[in-house]
């Protein structure tokens, strides 16, 4: 694997990951339906797809073999990385106009 190649896979996927809890109304994208999930749960879902994403590039990164000890500010900037590629799905879950179901 070259140096660059991993990089856009994580971020491809990082954006993926991202707007998962916004697309499905499923728990933990695989579990059981909830009618209207609540912002906590798709909040809670982007953590835990974020940690996951964290984890996949630390395995990554180790496969490459250039393990580089991070601190708290690589987690921050994951983190405000994760909330800024969940923009559009937030957008499309929450703010657009709902159509009236009558």
């Amino acid at each position: 694997m070259t140096g660059s190649g991993p990089g856009w896979l994580l971020l491809l996927l990082g954006f993926v990951f991202a707007n998962l809890p916004f697309l499905t109304e499923r728990l933990l994208v695989v579990g059981p339906r909830r009618a209207p999930k609540p912002l906590g749960w798709r909040l809670l879902e982007l953590l835990l797809l974020s940690g996951l994403l964290i984890g996949l590039g630390k395995l990554i990164e180790a496969r490459i073999g250039q393990h580089s000890p991070q601190g708290w500010e690589f987690y921050a900037a994951v983190g405000c990385l994760m909330l800024t590629f969940a923009f559009p799905g937030f957008v499309w879950r929450l703010l657009r106009k709902q159509p009236v179901h009558e």
